[in-house]
């Protein structure tokens, strides 16, 4: 567990209490001794990412799906006469 003295813990008190959010508890020291344990508050879990993983899924063509029509709307030429038949007017 990391051990911070005063001096740091007023400095850095954000970044501190932010990963002590994220559940690394901390201890504040005064002349090298232990005073106090900050530890995140039991019952707040702090928020995960992936919490959707397995909910959805992504196809396989994703990075080329409608790449014409994009192609189109952003560069104004035309990549085939299919891609311009599914434009809308």
């Amino acid at each position: 567990m990391k051990t911070v003295n005063i001096h740091e813990a007023k400095t850095h008190l954000s970044r501190l209490v932010d990963a002590a959010a994220r559940g690394e508890p901390f201890i504040i020291a005064k002349s090298g001794k232990p005073l106090v344990k900050v530890v995140m508050i039991e019952g707040h879990s702090p928020k995960r990412l992936g919490f959707l993983a397995g909910k959805g899924h992504v196809p396989d063509d994703f990075d080329t799906m409608a790449a014409e029509e994009i192609a189109v709307a952003f560069a104004g030429r035309e990549t085939s006469p299919e891609a311009n038949d599914r434009m809308p007017r």
